[in-house]
């Protein structure tokens, strides 16, 4: 079983002042799928605070670290960048893929600047912070999520259909 960590960026969660239900969705389809949730925390839109989160993570062999939240275009949504601090090799086309995939639903997608990415054998995701573009996302994206942290664990090496 994988180990998954879901990181929310919200200024409002955090001072609790908003219910986290993008982690909740996050948490809802990744435990469906067989994957077992082993970190879980509310951040500020905080830079620094979220890339030694999610180094932290990394470093507690996490293989699958989620973020929802701080991926827009206001001044505080720094998620990407906090990423970016941390990624060794970019992971593009699972964004690519899920953005695609969010303009059957609205063209605002094409405004989500998450990103996607490894660090050693951690995969590192960036999810938007609404919870309907979460279940989207996720829900698309999920399977192939979970192949590619197999083949970053070494536990599968085909991307062939068989």
């Amino acid at each position: 079983m994988y180990k998954v960590a879901i990181i929310t960026a919200s200024d409002k969660g955090y001072a609790g002042e908003r219910e986290d239900k993008s982690g909740s969705v996050i948490e809802e389809i990744v435990t469906a799928h067989e994957l077992e949730v082993t970190g879980k925390v509310i951040l500020p839109d905080d830079r620094q605070i979220l890339s030694d989160q999610i180094l932290y993570y990394c470093h507690q062999g996490i293989d699958l670290i989620l973020t929802t939240g701080g991926t827009g275009f206001s001044k505080r949504d720094v998620t990407p960048e906090a990423t970016a601090d941390i990624v060794e090799r970019r992971a593009d086309n699972l964004t690519f893929a899920m953005i695609a995939n969010s303009l059957q639903y609205t063209p605002k997608a094409m405004l989500s600047r998450g990103i996607a990415g490894i660090r050693e054998n951690t995969l590192i995701v960036n999810l938007p912070g609404s919870p309907k573009a979460v279940r989207e996302n996720l829900e698309y994206a999920i399977d192939a999520i979970i192949h590619g942290v197999k083949i970053l664990k070494g536990d599968d090496a085909e991307c062939a259909r068989k």
